[in-house]
């Protein structure tokens, strides 16, 4: 595990934006050399907290709508075409999917009023992901 760790930290090292945080459970695997990994990178160590097996539940929901709405529909090239998707598919779950959770309302959308639709001209559709994902949006 903790030459995983370093193999992560050297790509998270090319990458423009800096992670702060590292969530993860109690499991022994994760030994003291693996968290100084990423604290000599300055991320943050947080642990799950013990015994609290539902912890891990809003990042479990999210990895399963993202199978199921996004990654078992495709079939994934390598490496850079799943992180090309997977960027498509968080951008497109925080930005334009209406969330249960949130009354139908997108994540950014929180606190503002949802405009009226008077015909059904004035909305446009983008494909993304090849027409697996539709965003739809008002015309200007």
């Amino acid at each position: 595990m903790t030459q995983q760790a370093r193999q992560l930290a050297w790509t998270l090292q090319e990458q423009p934006s800096r992670f702060r945080f590292l969530i993860r459970d109690r499991d022994t695997k994760f030994t003291r050399r693996f968290d100084a990994v990423f604290a000599s990178e300055g991320i943050t160590i947080v642990k799950t907290p013990v015994r609290a097996p539902k912890a891990n539940a809003i990042a479990e929901r999210f990895v399963g709508t993202a199978r199921r709405e996004c990654l078992a529909w495709l079939l994934i090239m390598n490496r850079r075409h799943l992180e090309h998707v997977l960027r498509a598919f968080i951008d497109h779950y925080n930005t334009h999917r209406p969330h249960r959770s949130l009354e139908l309302a997108l994540p950014t959308a929180i606190g503002s009023e949802r405009p009226l639709c008077v015909s059904s001209r004035e909305i446009e559709r983008r494909d993304r992901l090849g027409g697996l994902i539709h965003e739809y949006t008002y015309a200007a």
